[in-house]
C-alpha cells in the first residue's frame, strides 16, 4: 500500500493506494482562505497540518488492516505559496497563495530587472509566484525577511513536520520562479534579484526521490513505522499529470480543481514566454510540461451556490441540466480572482453579462460553468501555438465529477473529454504513484501509465460551433472592460 496526500487550497485529500494502483480508501478535510485585504489570499501553515492529522485519522479508521501495508508516503501540494520559517522552524506570517495579487508591482520590477527571467524560469514573473512575493515583504514586511531562515512551498511544510528536513521537488521548485529549468538546480541570479541566499532554500529533488523518514512522533501518532520512506512527490500539476498518464511526449490532461491547469508533457525544455505559457520541470526526471495556469475553476462553482443561496451544488448541477437549451443568454469572465493564463491581471475581475428581469438561476450556474469552460478554451489557443495538442484530453479534479460540465467542456474545446478510474482522487493518487517509485525503484513509464478510462464525452458538433462564436464574444468582453478593473 502507498500513500498519497495533497494539501490543496479548499481541502487536504489523502488516499491509499494498493500494488494494482486502485484507491482502497481516501478521506478528506477542508481548509478556509483569509483574505484580510483586496487582492490577498492566505492560509495558516497550522492550517494544513492539522487538516492532514484529520484526513490521516479517517484515512487510518477506512483502510483498516490495510493500513499497516503501507510502505512509502507521497506529497503533493497546491503550488507557487510562499511559506516563511524562522530559525526554530515556526511559521512567522501566514502563507501568501498562489492566487494572491498584492505583488504586481514587483513582478513587473523583476520583468523589468531581469529581462531574461521567461526563460529561466519558464514564464515571466506573475503575483501569484513565490519569487516576486520576497520582494512585496521586503518593501512592506522587512522584518518578516530578516527572521526568515527558510522558504518552503505548501506541501513542503507538511514534508518538514513529517520528516524535520527541507526539500522540495523539481515541479514546486519550478513554480517558486526561482529554478533554472533547464539546469533543474536553483538560479543564483534569481535569487540575487529577489533579495535572499541560497540557502533559504529547501534542497529540490525528484519527485520520485526519497526526501527524507517519516519521524518518530509522527509516525506513533499515524501508526505507522518510524522510517517510513516519504518521496519528494510534486506540486500538484504535476501530481495530477502523473495520476492521469501525462508523462510522455504531447500527453495532456486538466486539473479542474478550486484553480485550473490545463497541462501538456514535454520530454524537452522550450520555454514560450511570449504566450504567458508556464513551461516547469516535471515530476519526473527528463521530463519538463508546458501549462496554461488558470486562477479560476470549480471554486467559481461553489462561489456561485453560495451567491444563490444552495446549499446542494449536486442539486444546483442537476437542476441547471435540466433547464438546458443550449448557451447561456448570460456571459460570465470567471476572474474572481484574477488570472494568469493568458492575461497576467491581479486586477481582472468576475463579471456576469446580460442579466435581465427574466434571467434564472440556473442561467447563472450555466453560464460559470461555461465561463470556466470558455477560459479553458481561450488558453488551449495559446497551448496549440506552442506545439501539437491530442484530439482527447483527460480531465481529474473535483470539477470532473460533473458529466454536464465536461458536455459543456468538450464542445467548448471542440476535444473529446476522457475520464478516467481515480481521476477525482488526482494529485492525491499522483502523489501515492510517486511514493511507489521512490519505494521500488520502478520506471515510471509502467507505474505511470494511464489508468483506465471510465468515460469518453465526445464534443456536440452544433454546440462546438455555438461556444466557437462564444468564445469571441467571451474575448471581446474582457477587452472591453480590461481598462475599467
Amino acid at each position: 500500500m502507498y500513500l498519497g496526500i495533497d494539501i490543496g487550497t479548499s481541502s487536504v485529500k489523502a488516499v491509499v493506494v494498493d500494488a494494482d494502483q486502485h484507491i482502497h480508501a481516501a478521506a478528506t478535510a477542508p481548509l478556509a482562505v483569509s483574505r484580510p485585504q483586496a487582492l490577498w489570499s492566505e492560509q495558516n501553515p497550522e492550517d494544513w497540518w492539522a487538516a492532514v492529522e484529520q484526513a490521516i485519522a479517517e484515512l487510518r479508521h477506512k483502510a483498516g488492516k490495510a493500513w499497516a501495508e503501507i510502505r512509502a508516503i507521497g506529497l503533493s501540494g497546491q503550488m507557487h505559496g510562499a511559506v516563511l520559517l524562522d530559525e526554530a522552524g515556526l511559521p512567522i506570517r501566514p502563507a501568501i497563495l498562489h492566487n494572491d495579487g498584492r505583488s504586481h508591482a514587483e513582478a513587473a520590477d523583476l520583468n523589468s530587472k531581469l529581462p531574461g527571467i521567461g526563460t529561466i524560469a519558464g514564464v515571466p514573473a506573475m503575483p501569484g509566484f513565490a519569487a516576486p512575493k520576497l520582494l512585496w515583504l521586503s518593501r512592506h514586511e522587512p522584518d518578516v525577511l530578516e527572521r526568515a531562515r527558510h522558504l518552503l512551498l505548501p506541501k513542503d511544510y507538511v514534508r518538514f513536520r513529517m520528516t524535520g528536513g527541507f526539500a522540495t521537488d523539481m515541479c514546486d521548485a519550478s513554480g517558486a520562479l526561482l529554478l533554472d529549468n533547464a539546469k533543474r538546480q536553483w538560479s543564483p541570479e534569481i535569487a540575487a534579484a529577489v533579495g535572499i541566499a541560497l540557502s533559504m532554500l529547501p534542497t529540490p529533488l525528484e519527485g520520485s526521490a526519497v526526501s527524507g523518514l517519516l519521524q518518530g512522533a509522527v509516525a506513533k501518532a499515524w501508526g505507522l513505522p518510524p522510517g517510513t520512506i516519504v518521496a519528494a512527490g510534486a506540486g500538484d500539476a504535476a501530481a495530477g499529470a502523473v495520476a492521469s498518464g501525462a508523462v510522455n511526449e504531447g500527453d495532456a490532461f486538466i486539473s479542474l480543481g478550486t484553480a485550473t491547469q490545463y497541462f501538456v508533457a514535454r520530454e524537452s525544455y522550450h520555454p514560450a514566454p511570449e504566450h504567458l505559457i508556464h513551461t516547469f520541470c516535471h515530476a519526473l526526471p527528463g521530463r519538463w510540461f508546458q501549462m496554461a495556469a488558470l486562477l479560476n475553476g470549480a471554486g467559481a462553482l461553489a462561489w456561485a451556490a453560495e451567491l444563490l443561496g444552495r446549499d446542494d451544488i449536486g442539486r444546483l448541477l442537476e437542476d441547471t441540466e435540466r433547464a438546458f437549451t443550449g448557451p447561456s443568454p448570460v456571459l460570465f469572465l470567471p476572474y474572481l480572482s484574477g488570472e494568469r493564463t493568458p492575461h497576467n491581471n491581479a486586477h481582472a475581475k468576475g463579471v456576469l453579462f446580460g442579466l435581465t428581469p427574466a434571467t434564472t438561476p440556473e442561467q447563472v450556474t450555466q453560464a460559470v460553468l461555461e465561463g470556466v469552460a470558455l477560459s479553458l478554451a481561450d488558453a488551449q489557443g495559446y497551448l496549440e501555438a506552442t506545439g501539437q495538442l491530442p484530439d482527447r484530453v483527460a480531465v481529474n479534479g473535483g470539477g470532473s465529477r460533473s458529466r454536464f460540465w465536461m458536455r459543456i467542456l468538450a464542445s467548448a474545446l471542440n476535444k473529446t473529454v476522457l475520464l478516467q478510474e481515480g481521476s477525482e482522487a488526482g494529485p492525491a493518487f499522483g502523489a501515492a504513484r510517486l511514493a511507489r517509485l521512490a519505494a521500488t525503484g520502478e520506471g515510471f513509464t509502467q507505474v505511470c501509465a494511464k489508468p483506465a478510462i471510465t468515460a469518453e464525452i465526445a464534443p456536440d458538433p452544433a454546440l462546438a460551433a455555438d461556444y466557437a462564436r462564444r468564445l469571441e464574444k467571451f474575448r471581446n468582453l474582457y477587452k472591453a472592460l480590461v481598462s475599467l478593473f
